[in-house]
């Protein structure tokens, strides 16, 4: 069984405006002096996108924070996939836990999303996770289990699909699971990969997220199927975000 490449993503959130461009700039400088043993990107606002796909040059990846379900209509403020691909990106984050809370978007809606985007050839960052109640009752890993199965599309394949575990309790507090709670997670999650998608889902990348820092970083790498990151607060600085990439070295 080949273990995947890794993948350090940054999720920018509501956060950057251009003067902001000169982190991936120097993420890109940096990434150019001491190497980078994965793959890397970031996903900045959709304000940023195009500018960030002319600073990242070759070195970073750029891709969206969420796409609509539909190509085009009449969906004021929403962003399609074609868009964001048109812009020069290569993956889109769908289902991140604070667009399901804070916008009710379903299993299904993040399915409709995922579908959308790789039908526009993104690869789909489909996040899952489950909440402090729902870990304190002993149901993460139903809640996560039945996450995954019900966001993957359909049409979904081992080469456009990327789970995120991201526990929400631990999103920006600080607080991070143990590292036999992330394995027992991403173990499960890999069984419903296989299931799905036979032997190549053991080629499916499934990132870890929720306050990864440099500090923590290379113990939560080192975690039996986690195949890379999805890192926030630590994204927005260049030097914070290549010391997660540096667990990679």
């Amino acid at each position: 069984m080949t273990t995947p490449k890794a993948l350090v993503a940054g999720n920018w959130k509501m956060n950057g405006v251009a003067a902001n461009l000169a982190e991936i700039e120097k993420l890109n400088d940096l990434i150019a002096g001491g190497g980078a043993n994965c793959d890397v990107l970031i996903c900045p606002p959709f304000t940023l996108i195009h500018q960030s796909v002319q600073a990242a040059g070759e070195r970073v990846e750029i891709g969206g924070q969420d796409c609509h379900a539909n190509i085009s209509g009449a969906h004021t403020g929403d962003v399609s996939a074609a868009m964001i691909k048109d812009q020069g990106c290569s993956y889109v984050i769908v289902g991140h836990s604070e667009r399901r809370t804070d916008h009710g978007e379903t299993d299904e809606m993040v399915s409709s999303k995922a579908d959308a985007a790789q039908k526009e050839e993104l690869v789909a960052i489909i996040c899952v996770g489950e909440t402090e109640a729902e870990r304190d009752a002993g149901d993460a890993l139903s809640v996560v289990t039945s996450q995954v199965r019900g966001s993957i599309p359909a049409d979904a394949t081992a080469d456009n699909t990327v789970i995120a575990y991201e526990p929400v309790w631990a999103i920006g507090t600080g607080r991070t699971p143990t590292a036999d709670d992330v394995a027992e997670v991403h173990a499960a999650i890999r069984n419903v990969l296989t299931e799905r998608f036979g032997d190549a889902g053991n080629s499916v990348r499934i990132l870890y997220g929720g306050s990864v820092k440099p500090e923590n970083a290379r113990e939560l790498m080192s975690v039996a199927n986690v195949n890379g990151a999805l890192v926030g607060g630590a994204s927005l600085k260049a030097d914070s975000f290549y010391g997660i990439v540096q667990a990679y070295d």
